[in-house]
């Protein structure tokens, strides 16, 4: 599984093609945006009827990223739990991971209060230099919120941006949307750096991408 690592204002990071950010120096691995019981919240308020599956294969994939890095410490970013309600699900079910690792929850615009999870909720964290928080603020921060996707060779991958001041993560959890990185609000964030896709292989490209590597406009006939 080729890894990318990279260094951010002074730290020396892996970004896992998982989508999950590597910090070896700390034994620390750090995901965004879980987004625990997204079918089960939008089926509850009337919304589509999405296979509620998502939240056992984050947790399947989450467990596997902790045991092949071997970390101890674990950070979310936030919008671990997609609305209050699903924590009362998923407490349970996390307890054992945050029984064999150090947990912290960062609090998120989905989940105000992840007091149910077990582990330590705080609204940031700051080490190392770096604050790790949900929205990207005052840098150098690591933080998730916006679902970063780039259009690369005609296919919209979630990937990690990287920028001067600022490291935003690609959402790890399933049924997750995103935000491409052209958007205004990623483009004042960061307006020129580095991406890197997840999937089969972790892969830095420049950001924004050469005009070869842009998705084709068709013409009108």
């Amino acid at each position: 599984m080729p890894e990318c690592s990279f260094r951010f204002a002074g730290l020396r990071l892996v970004a896992r093609p998982s989508g999950a950010l590597w910090w070896p120096d700390r034994a620390t691995l750090v995901v965004a945006d879980l987004h625990f019981g997204k079918s089960e919240r939008m089926a509850r308020r009337g919304g589509a009827l999405l296979p509620p599956y998502e939240s056992a294969e984050t947790l399947a994939r989450l467990r596997a990223e902790l045991a092949a890095t071997g970390a101890q410490r674990l950070i979310a970013l936030g919008d671990t739990l997609d609305d209050d309600l699903a924590g009362q699900a998923m407490a349970p079910l996390l307890a054992p991971l945050a029984a064999r690792h150090d947990v912290i929850w960062i609090t998120g615009n989905h989940d105000p209060s992840p007091a149910d999870l077990p582990g330590h909720a705080c609204a940031e964290w700051s080490e190392g230099g770096v604050s790790f928080r949900h929205i990207a603020d005052k840098g150098p921060d690591i933080s998730g919120h916006y679902h970063p996707k780039l259009m690369f060779h005609n296919q919209r991958i979630p990937v990690f941006l990287l920028g001067q001041a600022h490291l935003i993560l690609p959402a790890f959890g399933a049924y997750t949307g995103g935000l491409d990185c052209d958007h205004p609000d990623l483009r004042a964030l960061v307006p020129q750096g580095r991406a890197i896709l997840t999937g089969r292989a972790a892969r830095m490209v420049p950001y924004p991408l050469p005009a070869r590597a842009r998705p084709r406009r068709r013409v009108p006939n």
